[in-house]
């Protein structure tokens, strides 16, 4: 091909030599050295037999290893391609020769994609916020239209409610999780911990503010509306699907579907201990405040409920955790591929 340096682009996969880099839809696949140079030898030598003393004398440098090596070697990058040995899209074997690379290939011109300019950190705080916010938005558009008799301006109120307590919960697991990225890398289990973190104190901010706020303003306690055990399964799930995406190497759609399960088994569990998210906190304060314009024996209805019973809190809680989720996780695909 023509510059030897130029990043090579196969499937859904850019290959980056500058910065030894193996990309997927923009995010990074783990590649060790050994494995990254193997697959650089058989790219830059598209539809050529690939010899196994070739492989020993450029990827292994001459170290006597055994012919298992290069095979092991084979088998994981077929894994993290996806590939198969039997149909192959990448990679065939030339019995008893060696590889040849088998798939379209050609030159990704001009500025690096995978030069980043802002660090992991960064990106997993700005894009969770984000995403946050699209959730909020969705969220209030929702409840908006089912859930109040209030028109137009009702409908506002709520989505600009949702939004506000979306982001709030957003920038603070986001901060979470990038704490823990600057200390530990974005690929450690501890970001986890780090997003539920982040949800506590929100949650417990939140909830002193609405509930007592509540309080002196009206002289009326609503009761536990939602507070940091919510927060915790909120950024537990979200530090949990993004730590999924990077460990697995999802594609979007797979990270997003599984995002959505995490998302909806987290919070769908968190109310059957007896938590509530906003569904929840809002059929509350229509309790408290009769006159309010509040419906939401509506939204209890789509889910076959008299009111806005168990059953109304368990769905809705299980569907504010997978878009919320879900959102995040698409908006950190998004930031990272058009960051690159």
């Amino acid at each position: 091909m023509g510059d030897t340096s130029a990043p090579l682009c196969f499937g859904c996969f850019t290959l980056d030599f500058a910065n030894r880099q193996l990309l997927r839809e923009g995010m990074e696949v783990e590649l060790g050295s050994r494995y990254f140079d193997a697959l650089a030898l058989l790219a830059r030598s598209p539809g050529a037999l690939v010899s196994k003393d070739r492989f020993m004398e450029e990827v292994w440098k001459g170290i006597p290893v055994t012919d298992e090596a290069l095979t092991q070697c084979i088998r994981t990058l077929r894994r993290l391609l996806g590939d198969e040995a039997s149909s192959p899209r990448f990679i065939e074997t030339v019995p008893k020769h060696g590889y040849r690379f088998v798939a379209d290939i050609s030159e990704a011109p001009g500025a690096p994609r995978l030069a980043s300019p802002q660090s992991p950190a960064a990106q997993v705080a700005g894009a969770t916020t984000m995403g946050a916010l699209a959730a909020g938005l969705l969220g209030g558009l929702f409840y908006g239209i089912t859930g109040t008799t209030g028109g137009a301006a009702g409908i506002a109120t709520l989505i600009l409610l949702s939004a506000t307590l979306a982001v709030l919960g957003g920038a603070a697991i986001g901060t979470g999780m990038a704490l823990v990225t600057l200390w530990r890398g974005e690929k450690d289990w501890a970001v986890i911990p780090g997003g539920a973190a982040g949800g506590i104190v929100i949650g417990a901010l939140g909830s002193a503010l609405a509930a007592h706020g509540m309080q002196s303003l009206t002289g009326v306690f609503p009761g536990r509306v939602t507070g940091m055990f919510e927060g915790m399964a909120l950024g537990s799930a979200v530090a949990a699907s993004l730590q999924i995406l990077l460990r697995a190497n999802l594609s979007q759609t797979a990270a997003i579907v599984s995002a959505t399960l995490v998302g909806a088994s987290f919070t769908g569990l968190t109310a059957l201990a007896g938590g509530s998210f906003l569904g929840g906190t809002l059929a509350l304060l229509e309790a408290q405040f009769p006159a309010s314009h509040l419906q939401m024996a509506d939204v209890g209805a789509l889910f076959g409920d008299e009111g806005f019973g168990e059953t109304s809190r368990f769905f809705t809680a299980m569907i504010e955790g997978s878009v919320f989720a879900s959102a995040i996780v698409y908006a950190n695909l998004v930031w990272r591929t058009r960051s690159k």
